[in-house]
């Protein structure tokens, strides 16, 4: 449900600071006031597109916050998670516009981009009018509403899961059948691949091995000379370093006996000696080590061109021949197993077929009996909200297995006819943004219970009606603000009397400044505000009276 809106510097918006209320709340105000910029508002938040002059004449910047408690809807909060947008008890979207059209978006604080945004809004509010958040209009959400409506919500995705198993099967099966035509030759090279790499039987790492030994091998003449004279230089020599050093030693450790301030260097000295004496004894190690065999210079050598021939024959370098010997071998063991498979295959596949034809075929029964009812329902209903020659239909159409989708057998379009004699069309061809509006009202009052979306907005959605449909509407608003959230935006005072909650929205003009101002109206309030809409510019008391009675009326229902 959403909670709270707090708009900064967005259009002839200062600032706007706004709790909203459960139930059924009506905005309400003098055309131009700003009624409609708030629900422009709340659908910039959702991740509408922005357009072009929407910040405040002198602000940098735009801000938009809009606050939702999630705490009784667990897909909200499971899709928060698994985003890592997660939340104990409040969710919150907030946009930002500059005046170079840059935008950003949060959720919960959090950084995110403005299919997310989008996302998120689409589980969390339903904006009908001349409006994107219209979602009535896609196809998806009609098979969804009428599913919901016919309580076939669980066959539905288990229709989906059905058919996604079948069709990994049957693209499994097909990959197999098209390699059929080319595995005798496959196998063939593979074979010989495989042969050809265990021959040589890489080892992990031996390619780097391979290449230090080389250096070491090729180069073993200069190492050992180059030891030898460190060794003799070092150590061996009359006048070698290690002579000189112990020499120095010994002479410093007698001046202690004169200064003995003198110990930490003979200290030093002395361990000098001895690293020198051990780091010599080293080099002693490593010469009697060293291999200078010009056989295993040569059989190296042998293995390091076989090696970089045969990379350079399957375009891998030499250190990932291994890795290929292990992919080949795979790749050879399910061609020589592919006929065992493949008969699996063939069994699996058509198991998954049928039990996905069941599935939808019972999901087909369903929707087909569901939509009459559905039709009937949304087509009175439409009726009594100003389109009386109205006419409302579900066109189903049943595909062939081979055109089956996710969403099972059938194809699904709302078709509605607002005027006599007009055969009905599709929901986008035909409508105007008021009569969408109405539709849309009737079909939610028809789904009140199955519907998942917790907050409704509709947006002057009783523009060119009066009277009694207009009480119709409110009636049926209000309806549904029993069980869910809605905010409407109206100039009817039928629709406003009906509210469970009322804003007046205002437009202050200063001198140089416009900005628009909201306020919850008390009961009082709400009276001199329904007679203003009653009466006009002249308001008499009988004016008020008639008001207040719409007021009684309406806490009637």
């Amino acid at each position: 449900m959403l909670t709270h809106i707090y708009v900064r510097n967005f259009a002839i918006i200062e600032e706007l600071d706004l709790d909203v209320d459960p139930g059924m709340t009506v905005l309400t105000g003098e055309t131009g006031a700003g009624k409609s910029i708030l629900m422009d508002a709340v659908g910039l938040a959702l991740g509408d597109r922005a357009g072009p002059g929407i910040i405040r004449h002198g602000a940098e910047r735009a801000e938009i916050q809009v606050s939702f408690d999630p705490s009784c809807l667990e897909p909200v909060r499971q899709w928060l998670a698994e985003h890592d947008f997660a939340a104990d008890d409040e969710c919150q979207l907030r946009r930002t516009i500059t005046g170079d059209g840059r935008s950003k978006g949060y959720i919960n604080g959090t950084p995110a981009p403005m299919q997310l945004l989008r996302e998120l809004g689409e589980q969390l509010i339903d904006i009908h009018g001349q409006h994107e958040h219209q979602s009535l209009l896609r196809r998806d959400m009609q098979r969804r509403l009428l599913d919901e409506f016919a309580g076939h919500a669980a066959l539905a995705g288990e229709v989906e899961s059905l058919f996604y198993a079948w069709q990994h099967c049957n693209d499994e099966l097909e990959t197999l059948r098209r390699a059929a035509g080319d595995r005798d030759a496959r196998l063939d090279l593979l074979r010989y691949q495989a042969q050809e790499l265990e021959v040589l039987a890489p080892q992990p790492d031996e390619w780097q091995a391979m290449e230090e030994e080389h250096r070491r091998l090729a180069n073993s003449n200069r190492l050992r000379d180059s030891c030898a004279r460190a060794i003799n230089q070092l150590y061996d020599d009359e006048t070698s370093v290690g002579n000189v050093l112990a020499g120095n030693s010994r002479e410093i450790g007698q001046l202690l006996e004169i200064d003995n301030t003198l110990g930490p260097a003979a200290e030093l000295l002395d361990s000098a000696a001895i690293q020198l004496q051990e780091g010599v004894a080293e080099l002693r190690g490593y010469v009697d080590r060293l291999d200078s065999d010009p056989q295993r210079l040569a059989d190296v050598e042998q293995r390091i061109a076989t090696m970089f021939t045969l990379a350079r024959k399957h375009r891998v370098e030499p250190d990932k021949l291994g890795a290929l010997h292990a992919t080949l071998t795979a790749e050879l063991a399910g061609l020589e197993n592919a006929d065992i498979r493949l008969d699996q295959l063939v069994r699996e596949t058509a198991a998954g077929r049928a039990a996905f034809l069941d599935a939808a075929t019972r999901l087909s029964g369903g929707r087909r009996k569901a939509a009459t009812k559905l039709a009937k329902r949304v087509t009175a209903d439409i009726r009594q909200l100003g389109m009386p020659g109205g006419q409302f239909t579900v066109v189903l159409e049943t595909v062939e297995a081979e055109q089956a989708s996710t969403a099972g057998l059938d194809r699904l379009e709302f078709h509605v006819s607002a005027n006599p004699g007009q055969p009905p069309m599709p929901l986008n061809k035909v409508v105007s943004g008021g009569e969408l509006s109405r539709i849309s009202l009737a079909i939610q009052v028809a789904t009140i219970q199955q519907g998942g979306i917790p907050t409704l907005i509709f947006d002057e959605v009783d523009v060119g009606i009066g009277g009694s449909i207009a009480e119709m509407v409110g009636e049926k608003l209000r309806a549904i603000g029993r069980t869910r959230q809605v905010l409407c935006v109206t100039h009817q005072p039928q629709v406003a009397a009906l509210g469970h909650n009322q804003l007046r929205v205002s437009k202050l003009t200063g001198d140089a400044t416009t900005q628009t101002r909201i306020q919850a109206l008390s009961d009082e309030e709400r009276c001199d505000e329904l007679a203003r809409m009653l009466g006009g510019v002249t308001i008499t008391e009988r004016t008020r009276a008639h008001a207040r009675e719409m007021m009684a009326r309406a806490q009637e229902h």
